[in-house]
């Protein structure tokens, strides 16, 4: 007899008829607390329909064992690695032995029901310290919701939450730790050799060594009136945070503005496209940008054509801030998912990740547009230096356009 017939028994108040002296009471309760469950779970079915989630018995049994995730980390396949988190097998392991792996075996879990201060219940956790960082990764490398994460490592909704907030700290510290990773200001040597890499590209510009733009990761809707019209953009009607960020010749971020530009030596400058403020005594002939639309120029023929070849160089150059910009994004999904509002130092953090593993991933797996074109001596013939000169006209005519710069859109006088 199952338990609803037990129940519609029960409360048609034929005790006798179904029990014996003995056993009625244990069978009673039985009853009684099946009731509680099956009322318990119809209450669960029916409250708030539209928050759906997976629950254990909608997953894998052992996150530890042939999940999706255990099958890709086993592969220790390059291309599966890059094509999910952004860096091959090698770097992966360099994460996990530069302090990642130590710290998530020596650390407790932040959770508001255990001592913070005992020691750490390994066996206990879902995720060894491989699969926290690949949790981590595929969070930061994709627009994917949470019940893909789920799926992905076989772990609840309130565990995934746990150790994404978790393990980006670690990431945080074990990036910080590692040279590669770092976010640099060039110092002595170093901008003339990021110059000479522009150099040899665009005879012009002497004196460049890298592009500076604008990262606008979206953000969520503040109630906060003043955060609100802070973040709201017009133009796009949409909500955004505003950095900035440099990228050298050699195709990695190295100012950003979590950390200030340091000194500029004397015929340096980085180069920007038109909205760029660069008239200022503290920053003049420093940030070099293409000519405005209108602008009108004068000179003899001579110096307008070596004014507009000059410009021509800086708008096919300052197309790699647009390429680091794109990486970036491209790589990182996650910067294009509304960012949370109300907590300031996680979006800070979340970007700094992100920053950092670019650079990382620029050094060690040297998948980056920058590098493969200032760091790879392709102009060996007379064919492929005329085809470099006339790059820009072949591929950025609609940044160009964009930019509101070319030859037509200039006032040129010449003087006799």
């Amino acid at each position: 007899m199952d338990d609803l017939a037990v129940q519609f028994l029960l409360l048609n108040g034929d005790e006798a008829d179904l029990f014996d002296d003995d056993d009625g009471t244990q069978v009673l309760a039985a009853a009684l607390i099946a009731g509680i469950k099956i009322s318990q779970q119809e209450s669960i079915d029916t409250r708030n329909p539209h928050r759906l989630y997976l629950c254990r018995p909608q997953l894998l049994p052992n996150p530890r064992v042939d999940t999706p995730w255990q099958v890709l980390y086993r592969s220790q396949n390059d291309r599966a690695f890059i094509t999910t988190m952004g860096i091959d097998v090698d770097t992966f392991a360099s994460l996990l032995t530069s302090g990642f792996a130590q710290r998530w075996y020596e650390m407790p879990v932040p959770r508001n029901d255990v001592n913070q201060g005992g020691d750490p219940r390994i066996e206990r956790r879902s995720l060894d310290a491989a699969g926290a960082l690949g949790l981590v990764l595929h969070y930061l490398s994709s627009t994917m919701h949470a019940i893909s994460l789920q799926q992905i490592f076989a772990i609840i909704p309130s565990t995934v939450t746990r150790y994404l907030h978790f393990g980006l700290n670690l990431l945080l510290l074990s990036l910080r730790t590692i040279r590669d990773a770092t976010i640099w200001w060039l110092e002595g040597p170093e901008f003339a050799r990021c110059s000479a890499l522009v150099v040899a590209r665009h005879s012009r510009l002497a004196g460049a060594f890298g592009s500076i733009d604008g990262l606008k990761p979206p953000v969520q809707t503040s109630d906060d009136v003043d955060i609100e019209n802070a973040t709201f953009n017009g133009w796009l009607s949409e909500h955004f945070i505003s950095s900035v960020l440099v990228f050298s010749a050699e195709g990695v971020v190295i100012a950003a503005r979590m950390n200030a530009p340091d000194h500029t030596p004397p015929t340096y400058y980085i180069v920007a496209d038109t909205a760029f403020p660069r008239g200022t005594n503290d920053i003049h002939r420093r940030i070099c940008a293409p000519l405005k639309q209108g602008q009108r120029l004068q000179g003899s023929v001579a110096e307008i054509d070596e004014c507009m070849a000059f410009n021509r160089e800086l708008l096919s150059y300052r197309q790699t801030a647009e390429w680091g910009m794109r990486g970036l994004q491209g790589a990182f999904g996650r910067l294009r998912v509304p960012l949370e509002i109300a907590n300031k130092e996680a979006r800070g953090d979340l970007i700094e990740i992100c920053v950092r593993l670019h650079n990382l991933h620029a050094i060690r797996v040297g998948i980056n547009q920058i590098r493969t074109v200032y760091l790879k001596c392709w102009q060996d013939t007379d064919d492929d230096t005329a085809v470099w000169q006339d790059f820009e006209n072949m591929l950025f005519s609609e940044q160009r356009e964009k930019d509101r710069v070319s030859r037509f859109h200039v006032t040129l006088q010449y003087l006799e």
